[in-house]
């Protein structure tokens, strides 16, 4: 806070905007540029208060007639009197830090007996995201949607809202995906109890009024937040306003630039949330180089905002979002169809991310359909989350062909520079008098090998043997990509082709497929699959809190530690029973990705009296 209001001042700056950090929900930040005669873009520091403390808000609300859920708001902060509170709520229950936001410092406790695991996390993370670890109890609704309303308020008294995002589809309380998506009476109704709401604490600016809603369309208030969000664009979208535009114009005085009856919702937009993480492995966020990144092209009506470039690096120390991708069609299945191609086009090599959990998310039939609740994932586990299938003989053809075609681009480059440019030796064209010229090749597909027999052709073709499939194709570089057209037994594609190490990506408008070349055991290194059970630090992160010490026996799944990193907590787990013979972490030190945290010694039993040690 001080050195932006240093910046500010030293540049003679009028006025701050926060962003959409939690910088822009800091009273005191907002309290600060006030004393310093700067303007803070965002609402008063009055209202940021009132509606950043949770238990505050709802008696707020519900004085103003805002529909709310019943739950424990108390002061009363021991663990007794909240466990007695959730009891007499009935689980489940949903514990908050009142100062929450951003899906920190939420969690779900089922019954009695996990209450206290679930609160100490809660607070754990509350206290790392907000210096305040105050919680308040509340029940939770069961396959609820989680619907928001944007509103906006001047300083002449005027309110209005721009319609809902549909936030529903979310992991860890983080939402995946937000469109618009209710009925025009429900809308209404929605947006009227939404601006009274801001109307309550006497709102300027850009907020965000969330509601839970249940099967019956009946909504229920759940908390303010005071800053224009991630998602505004969705809104920008579906009313042709530019939000941010209104922001400055409200922060210098003006009034709204529309009122109620001037804003028309046209056609529907989505916003997908591109994310460097493994949904494969719960979702784990994921550090790393984007080593190759290219995105669809942004127009009218598709619109990238992302914060990175090719080359750079996702950092632990941030949140694991690299981009937003935002579209917009005449209607729903329009803008669908426009999300699908802009994700098959937005190809990423260098880390894990969440683009082909979107491809199958927005193709689901129950999301096409617009049945979503904020349980979609868990109860449609198994088809979001297919087993991998293994690449088609066209694919593992296609990877051949774009390595042969490497080659003989690096032999015509190293041709080029010789002093002997037609010598036989420096051509790659496979020609051998009176026979044809034939090699074996090795692919490796996950943990399998796969050999293939090529033969070049005098005809510049390739004939290949996994099968017996004739290849022919040449790369071609398109807007700064290589796009490998092709031919398989007769069938053509035009994949983009990415070869980076030992690795060739190929993306295409059926998904992604990765085929690599086996590297020799003495060049591979350490293996980052998570061979010991995933109880090595999954990325680099800080200890919050050893739960364990050498002598401890453990059974499988006992937590071990746990770890802060990328603006969340993980518990790492023990990966099987056994005895702790050394914890090699202690609280507040630093891992690094796949560092060996303890190591866990396997206890004796009846039939083998040996004992393993092995570090996890």
């Amino acid at each position: 806070m001080e050195k932006v209001l240093e910046v500010a001042k030293k540049s003679g700056s009028h006025a701050v905007h926060p962003g959409y950090g939690f910088l822009s929900e800091n009273t005191e930040f907002a309290e600060a540029c006030k004393q310093e005669g700067i303007i803070f873009i965002g609402p008063p520091s009055s209202a940021i208060r009132d509606m950043g403390i949770k238990s505050t808000s709802k008696h707020i609300m519900s004085a103003a007639g805002v529909p709310i859920i019943g739950g424990y708001h108390g002061e009363d902060q021991s663990n007794e009197r909240l466990q007695a509170e959730a009891a007499q709520i009935g689980y489940p229950v949903m514990i908050k830090a009142v100062r929450g936001g951003g899906g920190k410092g939420m969690r779900i406790a089922r019954s009695d007996a996990d209450f206290l695991e679930q609160l100490e996390s809660a607070r754990r993370e509350a206290r790392k995201s907000f210096n305040d670890d105050v919680m308040l109890v509340e029940k939770f609704v069961e396959d609820p949607r989680h619907v928001e309303v944007q509103v906006f308020g001047d300083m002449h008294g005027n309110a209005v809202y721009l319609f809902e995002r549909d936030c529903s589809v979310q992991r860890r309380h983080q939402k995946i995906i937000e469109e618009p998506g209710i009925s025009p009476e429900v809308r209404r109704k929605l947006g009227e109890a939404a601006v009274r709401a801001a109307k309550a604490v006497n709102y300027v600016g850009a907020g965000t009024v969330e509601f839970i809603m249940d099967a019956q369309h009946n909504f229920y208030f759940m908390e303010m937040n005071t800053r224009l969000q991630v998602e505004h664009p969705v809104s920008e979208m579906i009313t042709g306003t530019d939000l941010v535009e209104w922001q400055l114009r409200v922060a210098a005085g003006e009034r709204l630039p529309l009122l109620q009856d001037d804003i028309i919702l046209r056609g529907h937009s989505f916003e997908a949330r591109i994310y460097a993480e493994d949904p494969n492995n719960d979702f784990l966020p994921g550090a790393g180089p984007l080593l190759h990144l290219s995105t669809p092209p942004a127009d009218l009506d598709t619109r990238i905002e992302t914060g990175v470039r090719e080359g750079d690096e996702v950092s632990a120390h941030y949140d694991p979002m690299i981009a937003k991708l935002v579209v917009w069609g005449e209607d729903r299945s329009a803008a669908l169809k426009r999300l699908r191609y802009c994700l098959r086009q937005y190809n990423i090599v260098g880390l894990n991310t969440n683009i082909d959990f979107l491809l199958s998310l927005s193709g689901h039939p129950e999301f096409e359909a617009g049945n979503v609740s904020t349980s979609f994932i868990p109860q449609h586990y198994a088809e979001l989350f297919p087993a991998p299938r293994a690449p088609s003989g066209d694919t593992i053809c296609q990877a051949a062909l774009g390595l042969v075609l490497q080659e003989r681009k690096h032999t015509q480059e190293f041709t080029h520079t010789s002093n002997d440019p037609f010598s036989p030796f420096g051509s790659s064209s496979g020609f051998r008098l009176n026979i044809q010229f034939t090699r074996n090749m090795t692919l490796q597909l996950g943990d399998k090998k796969v050999d293939i027999v090529v033969t070049y052709n005098k005809d510049g073709s390739y004939t290949m043997e996994v099968k017996l499939y004739h290849v022919t194709g040449e790369v071609e570089v398109e807007g700064g990509a290589s796009f490998l057209h092709c031919s398989v037994n007769g069938v053509k594609s035009h994949p983009k082709l990415v070869i980076l190490d030992n690795t060739v990506h190929l993306f295409s408008t059926e998904g992604s497929s990765q085929v690599s070349v086996p590297v020799p055991k003495y060049l591979a290194g350490v293996s980052g699959s998570g061979a010991q059970g995933g109880a090595v630090a999954p990325m680099t992160g800080t200890i919050e809190k050893v739960m364990v010490k050498a002598g401890d026996k453990v059974a499988a799944g006992d937590p071990l530690m746990v770890m802060i990193a990328m603006k969340m907590e993980h518990t790492i787990r023990a990966p099987k029973s056994g005895v702790i013979k050394k914890v090699f972490f202690s609280e507040g030190s630093q891992a690094n990705r796949h560092a060996a945290l303890v190591e866990l010694e396997e206890e004796e039993d009846d039939c083998d009296d040996r004992r393993e040690s092995e570090s996890v």
